[in-house]
């Protein structure tokens, strides 16, 4: 008589497949590239979906804008719709993308692309050979191509006009709301009027884009949202002296990173951290982000002729790491961290320092002093004997 058992099977619910993601191994977080690979690794993977990241720029912010150029250029190869803001007119939110960013290598490494010198016999000779039974059986469909994680970028490049023509882009302009005098009322709004508007230019987008968590739908796309300097004078920002700074670029932040939890965005926003002066303030606007990280270029400082740090150009700092879905996050293998311009690419590698060997070191370099030879009970020396007691 044949048993049976409560056993069932449990159903598990379909992945979630977005253009351009993939889980994560520790929490099983979607994350999305930020266009260079070693950023990537440093940050335990990737973005988080539904996070904001900020990074601190460097003096001039050359090195910072090029990380959020690759971070807009990721978007693109993966055809997710990009938010693109900024306050500078000379670089526009539309320059940023239209004309600034990186191209894409196609052949880059870890693609799988045949030869089209190569005939279709040299390729059918290649084929293993399998058992008649199995031929005719619906072979297995690997990971499309579409889904892949990650591209490699040319700076030498500017992007594809027909990439950037078929994804959806949306600019934001601060110089735009200031031209409208009506913006400067602060009676119903204590926030600074610029930041209000992004603020709901960017729900805007999120609520008719669909790129809401609340709504149900089938096909699912990445918002990514860059923000250029933001918090610099051009956006409004001020002083009220004494150190002491207005509350609106806090607020701003906690309420843009209420929103990202409501949402399959990620945003990337650059701030100059290095025109304040309060160490405090600087430090509230990195809790405020899920991610921050600062960039310290040696160009203008007294590193850059240190030739302790000639191979690279500048050090870059982890202040901050998302923890979701765990107890613990990533923990970065080292602390010390350094970022190096190449002629086509940016890289971020571990800082390591040449060894010491110059003939001014702590030990004394002249020769000891003799030995006195003195053997006895009672012998007195400049080094003690064996024999004393």
């Amino acid at each position: 008589m044949a048993t049976t058992t409560s056993f069932r099977k449990r159903n598990t619910g379909k992945n979630l497949q977005i253009r351009g993601t993939r889980p994560s191994l520790k929490n099983n977080q979607l994350l999305v590239s930020t266009g260079v690979p070693s950023f990537d690794h440093a940050l335990g993977g990737g973005l988080a979906v539904g996070t904001v990241l900020m990074i601190g720029e460097d003096t001039y912010g050359s090195y910072s804008k090029m990380l959020l150029k690759y971070f807009l250029a990721e978007g693109v190869m993966s055809s997710h719709a990009l938010f693109v803001a900024s306050a500078s007119d000379q670089n526009s939110a539309s320059d940023l993308v239209l004309k600034e960013l990186p191209g894409a290598i196609l052949d880059d490494p870890g693609g799988v692309n045949l030869d089209d010198n190569k005939s279709s016999d040299s390729v059918d000779d290649d084929k293993m050979k399998i058992a008649w039974r199995y031929e005719h059986l619906p072979q297995f469909q690997g990971t499309i191509k579409s889904h892949r994680f990650g591209h490699y970028y040319d700076l030498t490049k500017s992007m594809d006009a027909q990439n950037l023509d078929r994804v959806d882009k949306t600019f934001f302009e601060a110089g735009d709301v200031f031209r409208d005098h009506d913006c400067y009322d602060r009676v119903n709004n204590s926030m600074n009027p610029v930041y209000h508007k992004l603020l709901t230019e960017i729900k805007e987008k999120i609520t008719t884009g669909g790129f809401c968590t609340a709504k149900q739908s089938t096909e699912r796309n990445i918002l990514r949202i860059g923000v250029h300097s933001l918090g610099s004078p051009l956006w409004g920002e001020t002083s009220h002296g004494g150190g002491s700074y207005d509350a609106s670029l806090p607020q701003f932040l906690l309420a843009l990173r209420g929103l990202m939890r409501t949402a399959f965005a990620v945003c990337v926003l650059t701030i100059p951290t290095h025109i304040f002066q309060d160490a405090a303030f600087t430090n509230r606007l990195e809790s405020l982000c899920d991610t921050a990280v600062c960039l310290e270029s040696f160009t203008g400082s007294e590193k850059e002729k240190n030739p302790a740090f000639k191979e690279y150009h500048g050090l870059f700092h982890i202040k901050k790491l998302p923890r979701l879905n765990s107890l613990q996050g990533h923990i970065p293998e080292s602390n010390d961290m350094a970022f190096k311009l190449h002629r086509k690419k940016l890289t971020i590698e571990t800082l390591h320092l040449p060894p010491e060997l110059s003939e001014t070191t702590s030990r004394s370099q002249e020769d000891p002093a003799p030995r006195m030879q003195q053997t006895g009970c009672g012998a007195t020396g400049q080094l003690p004997n064996k024999l004393d007691f």
